[in-house]
């Protein structure tokens, strides 16, 4: 347990809008994507064992048309970027340009919504 385990427990967390990404669907039709970012947080280097302050970042498709997408830069909302596994993909670095091989990716979650989209139940199942 930490220092101030009560002021850690009652914390929210959240994503900030930092910018968006024009995409293109296999069919050629575009939409935008929001980038959000996650909070601080502390890692270890593997290379020099310091520990250095860092965030994570995903891109969430949206329904969006360009000025709204940018109207929402600084937004904060509920939820984290969390690691996710996926199938192993090739990945450019753009400070080095060294492409190295990921399985995993980082994805927007909303705790809240992903506890009602899995336990909620339609009235037409009950009745």
């Amino acid at each position: 347990m930490g220092l101030f385990p009560a002021y850690k427990s009652k914390r929210k967390k959240m994503v900030k809008i930092i910018d968006f990404k024009k995409r293109q669907k296999d069919n050629g039709e575009e939409f935008f994507s929001l980038i959000v970012q996650g909070g601080i947080m502390p890692v270890k280097s593997q290379e020099t064992g310091k520990t250095y302050f860092t965030t994570k970042k995903a891109s969430v498709p949206s329904t969006f048309d360009e000025e709204t997408c940018l109207d929402l830069i600084g937004t904060r909302l509920d939820g984290n970027v969390v690691k996710v596994n996926c199938e192993p993909y090739s990945y450019t670095i753009e400070q080095t340009g060294e492409i190295v091989e990921l399985d995993y990716r980082y994805e927007y979650m909303d705790e809240i919504l992903e506890l009602e989209s899995n336990h909620l139940v339609e009235d037409s199942v009950i009745n």
